[in-house]
């Protein structure tokens, strides 16, 4: 369904997006965006924006699918992946594609899960995406990555948005992540720099070219 431009357009406010979105989903159905970005690039923060600001405009008929809830069980990962979780093998791309295509048919309500980050897992049903959502902003690190099994995904989206951040700054979010966590310092920049930013690296250099980027 995405129609990817050659030349993604830069946008730099929320306004912007709001409306570019308004405008693309008029008269549709269902609408899919896709707002993807590296760790720490704020896609929470953004989407929570989004939902409020295009709710503004239809109240009720937006509502936002976190990838994170995709995440595997850590009792799922194993000791070897679980040192390495958030990176895209850790996920349920299958399940997430599965749950999208559901939505896209509009038929029936669909329950989606949604990750707890202090519990470090995944809510089953955590959220649900009624018949009256028309806009749907999935939001999440690789779904524009374009390997397998990420690229059965990319036809599901109407739009496509990329946050675009400086590696200094992701980098320094990250580690105040960490220490949000309770990790002392050293421990915060290890998993910021050895955990994180290869992920970042990864989204950045091996993304399709999305619609709009968000600077």
């Amino acid at each position: 369904m995405m129609s990817t431009l050659s030349q993604p357009a830069q946008v730099d406010s929320l306004a912007e997006v709001t409306r570019r979105i308004l405008v693309a989903a008029e008269g549709r159905e269902r609408f899919l965006v896709a707002l993807a970005g590296p760790p720490g690039s704020g896609k929470s923060y953004r989407s929570e924006q989004l939902l409020q600001a295009i709710d503004g405009a239809l109240p009720g008929q937006v509502v936002v699918v976190p990838m994170d809830g995709y995440h595997f069980d850590n009792a799922v990962l194993g000791a070897s992946q679980l040192a390495v979780k958030g990176a895209p093998q850790t996920f349920d791309a299958e399940g997430l594609r599965v749950d999208l295509e559901r939505i896209r048919c509009a038929d029936a309500a669909v329950a989606v899960p949604v990750f707890d980050r202090p519990l470090d897992l995944a809510r089953a049903g955590g959220r649900l995406v009624t018949l009256a959502h028309r806009i749907v902003i999935v939001e999440g690190n690789y779904l524009l990555l374009d390997q397998e099994p990420w690229r059965a995904l990319h036809d599901l989206f109407d739009l496509s948005v990329m946050l675009e951040v400086d590696d200094a700054t992701l980098e320094q979010r990250l580690i105040d992540r960490w220490l949000s966590m309770g990790r002392d310092a050293d421990a915060a920049r290890r998993k910021a720099l050895d955990k994180d930013m290869p992920n970042a690296r990864l989204i950045k250099t091996t993304s399709i070219p999305p619609d709009l980027v968000w600077r």
